[in-house]
């Protein structure tokens, strides 16, 4: 499987796909009503596609997945910049994700999703725009593996409990951070996709899922050609289909 997206819920997803694509650098996708793409590419290295979908209202709950963007000598520079086009320093009374006497900046986008803007680490270097992905694990030991199975992706040294990279060492890390409380009942206002390679039969890759402490969501929207999980922890995640272009 590859890691193909990282999914955002928006009230309105073009001006905050818009927003993103100014703060990465991005490649437009898709650009139509209800949804909005960009993607994201890393030299010599992974592409991520950042996809906009539409959600009734704003973020009410502190997230379990966010981006932190890359800063390093120039947090200052970015953080204006980033502010610019729209972002706003986070009020700490508001999903309050870390900011206080911290070296990183924490800022929310235009509808209130909180990043952080992250100091220079040698962890960071090569990973394009975005530095890292961090998301909550009841138990990062466990879920890092979880994630390596699915991703193909490598436990690198990172920051925090336990980092896993694309293979080709370049890119965001993806960062298993222990949480401070277990996942409630709330969707993730950001999940990942993951899409089947040719070759990978979508209900054996089901059934491995389940056996590493995964579970399958029944469908809630009829029928679609993707299947959405939860992790060992709780996290969202779907599994997409053989792209098209495989065949």
């Amino acid at each position: 499987m590859q890691l193909e997206n990282l999914v955002i819920d928006a009230v309105d997803p073009r001006r905050l796909g818009r927003f993103w694509e100014a703060v990465i650098g991005g490649e437009t996708l898709t650009d139509a009503p209800g949804i909005y793409e960009t993607r994201l590419s890393v030299e010599g290295g992974p592409w991520l596609d950042l996809c906009f979908q539409p959600v009734p209202g704003p973020p009410t709950e502190a997230p379990r997945l966010h981006p932190d963007l890359l800063g390093g000598p120039h947090q200052a520079e970015v953080v204006e910049r980033l502010l610019g086009l729209g972002a706003r320093h986070l009020d700490i009374g508001h999903l309050d994700i870390g900011q206080g006497d911290v070296p990183w900046v924490v800022l929310v986008d235009p509808e209130g999703n909180p990043f952080c803007v992250m100091e220079d680490r040698a962890a960071y270097d090569g990973t394009g725009p975005i530095a890292a992905l961090p998301l909550h694990s009841a138990d990062p030991d466990r879920d890092a593996d979880f994630w390596a199975w699915l991703t193909g992706w490598t436990h690198v040294p990172g920051v925090d409990a336990r980092s896993l990279r694309h293979p080709s060492l370049l890119g965001p890390l993806l960062e298993l951070c222990p949480e401070e409380s277990p996942k409630g009942a709330s969707k993730n206002r950001l999940h990942l996709d993951l899409r089947l390679e040719a070759g990978e039969d979508a209900g054996e890759v089901a059934a491995a899922i389940t056996a590493r402490g995964g579970r399958e969501l029944p469908p809630q929207w009829g029928e679609l050609p993707w299947r959405t999980y939860l992790d060992p922890s709780g996290n969202e995640f779907c599994v997409l289909p053989v792209s098209s272009e495989s065949d």
